[in-house]
């Protein structure tokens, strides 16, 4: 995890498919998001399934109607494998979040600022790394 001031944290994360790119943690987005380049990559692998659409209220309170999508794996970190994260789309290159549809899986879990820490505890154990990533 890394902290790249005005107390925002990164973790990288990785897909199938996929090169690792950092995630925003925010324990206030119910949902993970991605955006729609990390889309077109996961769709490329055969990683995600279109589930429906939702309305999602953003950090300013506004609404919109954005797609919802099941990635079939998430690799948090070098040795959290996550199954089956639920993941909201938003459009263009907007950061990418770890949201609780990824973070709930994995409770108990806890975040430690000094040093940056994401400790999670009900991952998967990764077998040899993520096989076919880029």
């Amino acid at each position: 995890m890394t902290d790249r001031g005005a107390s925002t944290f990164y973790v990288s994360v990785q897909a199938i498919g996929t090169a690792r790119e950092p995630f925003l943690i925010d324990t206030g987005s119910s949902y993970t998001a991605i955006n729609e380049s990390l889309l077109a990559q996961l769709v490329d692998a055969r990683q995600v399934e279109y589930l429906k659409d939702l309305e999602g209220t953003l950090a300013d309170g506004s609404t919109q109607i954005v797609p919802l999508y099941n990635i079939k794996s998430l690799m948090v970190g070098e040795r959290c494998l996550l199954s089956d994260v639920r993941a909201a789309v938003f459009p263009g290159k907007t950061r990418n979040i770890l949201g609780l549809s990824a973070l709930r899986p994995a409770a108990p879990f806890g975040f430690s600022f000094d040093p940056p820490r994401l400790t999670l505890s009900h991952c998967q154990t990764p077998q040899a790394g993520i096989a076919g990533s880029r």
